[in-house]
């Protein structure tokens, strides 16, 4: 999954990153409004975390714009205000959670994880697709009630998949959700296509059957064969 941090404490951010890239997650940071606004024309976040404080605008706006442009992404404001005012307004235009600071970096995650469910997979603890069931909780993954291995890479990829049945996912957005800021284009589409091959032997290896289909010139999907 993917996460924006906006957070001007650099230290606070850091934190939050490291221990959200532990967790599993792709995890962007922005420290200026500028910054954040212009990451969230360019790309799609499965969640976005965002202080009210920023040294050159407002959180609040920045939520504005983003319910805008995908409604679908969650959004949970940290801040060291905890006015009832400030929590009634986020949520009024549309944020999902909020969580005064100081805070356990485990709660936030705990904070995101919930929320990711509720967003994409209804709120159910477990994700099933025919004889595929994923576990986000442990990251774990069975095929026919068999535990299926899969690299991390894999498993993100697999769940980007569930999050879209039956859509055609470009290359390009498939390699922005795996890698983020560190896409690089001209080896992400090869690594696209060697994380894909290896993910589908596995489902196939385990009695799958072959969900991930080739859209000539386009990139895959993720349906029923």
């Amino acid at each position: 999954m993917k996460v924006l941090v906006v957070e001007d404490e650099k230290g606070l951010a850091e934190s939050i990153t490291d221990y959200m890239v532990k967790e599993g997650y792709i995890c962007e940071t922005a420290t200026t409004f500028q910054e954040a606004d212009e990451k969230i024309y360019l790309y799609t976040y499965d969640c976005v975390i965002v202080d009210l404080t920023l040294p050159d605008g407002n959180g609040f706006q920045l939520i504005q714009t983003l319910k805008r442009l995908v409604a679908t992404t969650g959004i949970i404001i940290i801040s060291a205000r905890n006015a009832l005012e400030d929590k009634l307004k986020g949520l009024e235009i549309g944020s999902d959670d909020y969580l005064t600071k100081p805070f356990h970096l485990s709660e936030l995650n705990a904070r995101v994880k919930s929320l990711l469910r509720r967003r994409q997979f209804g709120g159910h603890t477990e994700i099933r697709f025919e004889e595929i069931v994923v576990v986000p909780h442990t990251r774990k993954v069975y095929v026919n009630d068999q535990l299926t291995t899969l690299s991390r890479k894999e498993y993100d990829l697999l769940l980007y998949f569930l999050s879209n049945i039956d859509v055609a996912l470009t290359k390009a957005s498939i390699a922005e959700h795996l890698w983020g800021d560190n896409i690089d284009s001209a080896d992400s589409f090869d690594m696209v296509y060697s994380h894909i091959k290896n993910l589908r032997r596995k489902l196939i290896e385990k009695g799958a059957a072959d969900y991930v289909q080739s859209i000539y010139g386009i990139g895959y999907k993720f349906s029923q064969p």
